[in-house]
């Protein structure tokens, strides 16, 4: 049995039935001893399951028989021409999977609502990494420029890393996870009194820079926003008002990255 380590790439073929029967068998085996990753999983392998129930229905519905493809193409070599609306609509037909995809994907980002999301999965990303004391990073702070190719080439476009020595804590490293809406970007930091923080950042759609927006969850708190196409959001178990500064600064770099 391989004795590779379980990557997110591995996480993503798990959820979509990708993997071959050797490695979905390690991934099983992971999860079982990864609680906080496994609940993530599950959660990912769930909503994917409720979108495909939800399309069913209109994948099985029959296709009109003016739109059917061969009729379509025997209708070309006949005297009267094709009408360009019924190849339009083919081809329409033959994209809308796609289409609905990426349409509900990016559906619920299109307002301030997208912030909680970006902030929700920061905080998923946190409970299931801040507390792992094997490897909560996947690539570590040595490793940085490594780690910002990695992030670069998975979401499409470069992503700061700040430095948060300013505000008491360093950077530990970070990794690439899953969301619904595709990969993001994930930096861990820690202090000298043992408490991490994670700031998240992928590509999301708004109609303008959206003004920084709190989060709290539990024992968790953060803030979120957007600025040039990425959303961003820092959590951790800190109060508001200490947290609130340290987010200041991360979106002050960040912009002067650009």
């Amino acid at each position: 049995m391989s004795t590779s380590p379980i990557t997110e790439d591995d996480l993503n073929a798990f959820v979509d039935n990708a993997l071959d029967p050797t490695r979905h068998a390690e991934v099983i085996i992971y999860l079982d001893s990864h609680p906080p990753i496994a609940s993530r999983v599950a959660a990912y392998r769930k909503q994917r399951e409720h979108l495909r129930n939800a399309l069913a229905p209109i994948a099985e519905e029959p296709l009109p028989p003016e739109l059917n493809l061969a009729r379509l193409v025997a209708d070309q070599h006949r005297p009267r021409s094709t009408p360009k609306w019924a190849m339009a609509a083919a081809v329409l037909l033959l994209s809308v999977g796609g289409i609905v995809g990426w349409t509900l994907r990016d559906m619920d980002l299109r307002s301030s609502t997208g912030l909680e999301l970006v902030a929700q999965q920061a905080a998923n990303s946190y409970r299931a990494y801040a507390a792992d004391g094997y490897r909560p990073v996947e690539v570590r702070a040595e490793d940085r420029a490594v780690l910002a190719q990695w992030t670069a080439r998975q979401l499409g476009r470069t992503v700061a890393i700040p430095d948060l020595t300013v505000s008491g804590f360093r950077f530990m490293g970070g990794r690439v996870v899953p969301t619904d809406q595709g990969p993001a970007a994930m930096f861990m930091y820690d202090d000298d009194k043992g408490i991490r923080l994670v700031m998240l950042a992928r590509p999301m759609w708004a109609d303008s820079d959206l003004p920084m927006s709190p989060y709290s969850n539990s024992e968790i708190n953060g803030y979120a926003w957007f600025d040039d196409g990425l959303g961003y959001s820092l959590v951790g178990p800190v109060e508001a008002a200490r947290l609130h500064p340290t987010a200041d600064e991360v979106r002050r770099q960040l912009r002067n990255s650009v």
